[in-house]
């Protein structure tokens, strides 16, 4: 893969985790495909929506599921089940290296940071796990925002954090709703192709 960067004089680099640092994608559509069967899911879930659905808040995403899959459910019981699931699958984990190679290249003289629909406790062991721990400094995830992608709070909140102005940040995003999300903040992204986004 290889990853196109935008002209520009970036002064901050924010990065979405799931399908764009590691390839998570797989693990967490088995884990809802499970936990909707658990709700009462016949059948596989629909791939193409799930795909679709990439950087939105996962307490929305179960939500949504559901509705497409005409399923009366606890959005937020099916949510902790599928977290669940996909922790204990969490180390078959895999980078998508020129993203992570291309993150630790710029941390070197720029701030850097995450901005992920996932949830902290998910999104922090997911990090320790593949060891990109240590190279951020500054991580935002459904839980410090109140709109989730494609709101732009989430990459406005990360500048923030860095102190950059969000015209001078480039977000690193394999979602269209991360994408929309970015756009709605003003800032310039890269398009990171997992599996079935491209």
């Amino acid at each position: 893969m290889k990853i196109q960067i935008p002209d520009g004089d970036f002064e901050g680099y924010i990065f979405d985790l799931d399908g764009t640092l590691v390839d998570t994608m797989p693990l967490h559509y088995t884990a809802w495909e499970a936990a909707l069967k658990k709700a009462g899911l016949k059948g596989s879930l629909d791939e193409n929506l799930f795909y679709e659905l990439g950087g939105v808040p996962s307490k929305k995403v179960a939500l949504l599921l559901g509705n497409h899959h005409g399923l009366s459910l606890d959005p937020e019981r099916v949510y902790r089940d599928k977290e669940e699931l996909f922790k204990g699958s969490i180390q078959k984990l895999a980078l998508v290296a020129p993203v992570v190679e291309f993150a630790r290249s710029v941390a070197k003289t720029r701030p850097i940071a995450i901005a992920s629909g996932g949830t902290r406790d998910v999104v922090e062991s997911t990090l320790k796990k593949t060891g990109l721990a240590p190279l951020f400094k500054v991580v935002v995830t459904a839980d410090d925002v109140v709109h989730g992608k494609p709101a732009p709070d989430m990459f406005l909140l990360a500048a923030k954090k860095m102190g950059v102005d969000p015209k001078r940040c480039l977000v690193f995003e394999d979602g269209k709703p991360g994408i929309a999300a970015a756009k709605a903040a003003g800032m310039k992204w890269v398009f990171v192709p997992s599996r079935l986004s491209a």
